[in-house]
């Protein structure tokens, strides 16, 4: 089963926090279910780690950047990147201001190059495509320059040719049926999203507003779950969502999008053109930014 972000939350730190980043790999010791011991200097960072999602976004966004330097401190090792890693997964969850996200990626950076991580089979580790990532989609600076990170943005590279490609035909809840190539001339926005993903449902209200604001001017949103209609409907309905929800129970067009971690979004202008993606979940701020890539203010 590939990793969904928000399910198994990414990165399991000591069986206690799950960051959030789209790592397709569990780092060795979670995979094999070892206990990690923390430091007393680590413990105090877990346990905030470990409470972020539950503060206001003001604190949040403080918070993120000292415990990006807190981090930083820390001496050099498999749990400093642990706690690094989760901390940049958590910290893509909205917005949290350029400078807090450029602290946490310089010290992710600093320590992957520290702690040097193993290749998964023929693939870098997955805390290289997270730093790939963030240099990608969110315009980090990543400093100097490692081979792991290449490989991984040349995998990037292959991945984003795929969506640009992509194409499908699925049914929403009311039976009508939506193919992505036929949308051509309609700005596209494509969201894979589950009722159990908490960044999932906190950004679902934006959208919502964002497809009533700009469904007349061509906006189409495309909301794709993996789970049974059963779940899917009354949480439409509860919510009062009125963009189309697909339903994509084989995971078909999860992977042809190459989706190991939610809520992830991508928009086509109204060429057919990928022109924006978000890795994570997206404010409404956020997701204006990204419609004006397509002509949509």
């Amino acid at each position: 089963m590939k990793l969904n972000k928000a399910k198994v939350f990414g990165v399991v730190i000591g069986g206690l926090l799950y960051g959030l980043g789209c790592i397709p790999d569990l780092p060795t010791a979670e995979a094999q279910g070892k206990k990690i011991e923390w430091s007393d200097q680590e413990a105090p960072i877990v346990q905030t780690l470990r409470g972020m999602r539950q503060l206001p976004d003001d604190v949040r966004k403080t918070t993120t950047k000292a415990m990006a330097l807190e981090i930083r401190k820390l001496p050099a090792g498999q749990n400093k990147v642990r706690l690094a890693s989760g901390l940049a997964s958590l910290s893509t969850e909205g917005d949290f201001g350029k400078d807090a996200l450029q602290q946490v990626t310089t010290t992710l950076a600093l320590a992957v190059r520290e702690t040097p991580q193993a290749d998964v089979g023929v693939k870098p580790a997955a805390v290289y495509f997270e730093l790939a990532s963030l240099a990608r989609y969110e315009h980090m600076d990543l400093g100097e320059d490692l081979p792991q990170i290449a490989r991984a943005t040349q995998k990037l590279d292959e991945i984003d040719k795929r969506r640009q490609e992509a194409n499908f035909m699925l049914s929403d809840l009311q039976g009508k049926t939506w193919t992505l190539r036929e949308l051509k001339g309609n700005v596209v926005l494509v969201n894979f999203w589950a009722t159990w993903c908490p960044p999932c449902r906190k950004e679902m209200p934006d959208l919502e507003k964002l497809y009533r604001e700009f469904a007349a001017k061509g906006l189409v949103v495309l909301a794709i779950s993996d789970e049974d209609e059963g779940k899917v409907r009354p949480f439409i309905g509860m919510g009062r969502f009125s963009y189309p929800v697909l339903l994509d129970p084989g995971r078909k067009v999860n992977g042809e999008f190459v989706v190991e971690g939610i809520p992830k979004s991508f928009l086509y202008d109204r060429d057919g053109k990928l022109v924006a993606q978000s890795i994570d979940m997206r404010t409404e701020h956020q997701f204006r930014e990204m419609l004006a890539l397509a002509g949509l203010r």
